[in-house]
C-alpha cells in the first residue's frame, strides 16, 4: 500500500544521527532523529525537542572543555583525588551525566557552515535552515496534502523514519579525551516505516493541532514525515503516548519450556502522535517560507 510513497518521501527524509558519552564512561551512546526538507533552500521541518539536543551540544561541548582545562591543571600529587571531586562538585558531574554531544547530519548538504532554528512557541515543532552549503543532497521536497479534509478518522497512513541506529562510524579518542566522528565503520542506519490508523485528532486552547495513531511512533522518528498512500505529507510524527488498558496480571502461572511460572504483565496502549500538516503549513507561512502542496 505504501510501498511507492516509502520511496517518494525517502527523496528527502533524512537522519539526524548523535552520539554522547556519559561522564567516566568511555562508552559512546548512538541516537537518532529524523527531519525532511519542503524545499531546495535548505528547510527542514522536525521536533522543537529534536532541535534542543542539537541547540544543546555546543554549550555541553564547551563546558566539558573547560572541566578538562582545570582538570589537567590539577598537581598530580596526593590531593589529587579531593581537587578532583571538587571539580566535579563545580561542574555537576557525576556518572550518568551527558558530557558530550556530537551530531551528524546524513546526506543533507555538502558543506555546513551553521544552522538557524526556528522553534514553535507551544508545540513540539521548529524548523532547520541549512547555511553556507553550495549543494543539496536530498533529490526531492515534501508536497503536503492540499485537501486534509481527506484525513479522517479511519484512515490508514505511514510515518518514516531511522529507529535503531546501526552506524558505528565513531570513536572515543583517548590521547584527546574526545569522541569523533570516523571514514570507517557503517555510517547509515536503514529507514524504517509504520504503518497506523487515525484513531483521534489532537486539540488545545488554539484550535485542532495533531492526529493521533494507532500505533506507536518508534525512537529516532520524532521528526520523521507522515504520509498517506501517494506519499503526501499529513503531518509530522512527534511523540508516543501510552494509554493503560487495564488487563492486568499479578502473580499469573503460565508454562514456559515446559516450566511453570509466576509472572505480572500491566498492559497499555501506545499510540503515536503527529502535527498536523495544517499546523505545519500555518507555521511555514507564518515564517515566509516557501513550501509545496498537491
Amino acid at each position: 500500500m505504501f510501498a511507492d510513497a516509502i520511496e517518494k518521501v525517502a527523496q528527502f527524509t533524512r537522519p539526524v544521527h548523535t552520539i554522547m558519552r556519559l561522564y567516566n564512561n568511555n562508552q559512546i551512546i548512538p541516537a537518532a532523529a529524523t527531519l525532511f526538507f519542503v524545499n531546495k533552500s535548505g528547510y527542514a521541518i522536525t521536533c522543537k525537542h529534536v532541535v534542543d539536543l542539537i541547540g544543546s551540544s555546543q554549550q555541553i561541548n564547551d563546558n566539558y572543555q573547560l572541566f578538562r582545562n582545570e582538570r589537567n591543571n590539577i598537581p598530580q600529587d596526593g590531593k589529587l583525588k579531593t581537587a578532583l571531586k571538587g571539580l566535579e562538585l563545580k561542574y555537576k558531574y557525576s556518572d550518568d551525566n551527558i558530557i558530550q554531544i556530537k551530531n551528524n547530519f546524513v546526506d543533507c548538504i555538502d558543506i555546513l557552515k551553521d544552522l538557524t532554528f526556528i522553534t514553535h512557541p507551544t508545540l513540539d515543532l521548529a524548523i532547520i535552515k541549512f547555511n553556507g552549503f553550495e549543494n543539496i543532497r536530498y533529490q526531492d521536497c515534501a508536497h503536503f496534502i492540499k485537501n486534509t479534509s481527506d484525513i479522517r478518522q479511519g484512515t490508514f497512513l505511514c510515518r518514516l523514519g531511522f529507529p535503531f541506529p546501526e552506524f558505528n562510524n565513531y570513536t572515543y579518542n583517548a590521547q584527546s579525551d574526545d569522541i569523533e566522528w570516523t571514514q570507517t565503520g557503517n555510517q547509515h542506519s536503514p529507514r524504517f516505516p509504520i504503518e497506523g490508523m487515525v484513531t483521534r485528532f489532537l486539540a488545545d486552547t488554539q484550535g485542532l493541532y495533531g492526529i493521533e495513531l494507532s500505533t506507536p511512533g518508534l525512537r529516532g522518528q520524532s521528526g520523521g514525515p507522515l504520509f498517506d498512500e501517494k506519499g503526501r505529507i499529513c503531518g509530522m510524527q512527534f511523540s508516543t503516548k501510552h494509554l493503560h488498558l487495564g488487563f492486568d496480571l499479578e502473580g499469573k502461572e503460565i508454562l514456559v519450556n515446559n516450566k511453570s511460572r509466576t509472572i505480572s504483565d500491566y498492559s497499555f496502549l501506545h499510540l503515536g502522535q503527529c502535527i498536523h500538516a495544517d499546523t505545519i503549513k500555518s507555521f511555514l507561512k507564518l515564517h515566509h517560507i516557501d513550501f509545496f502542496e498537491e
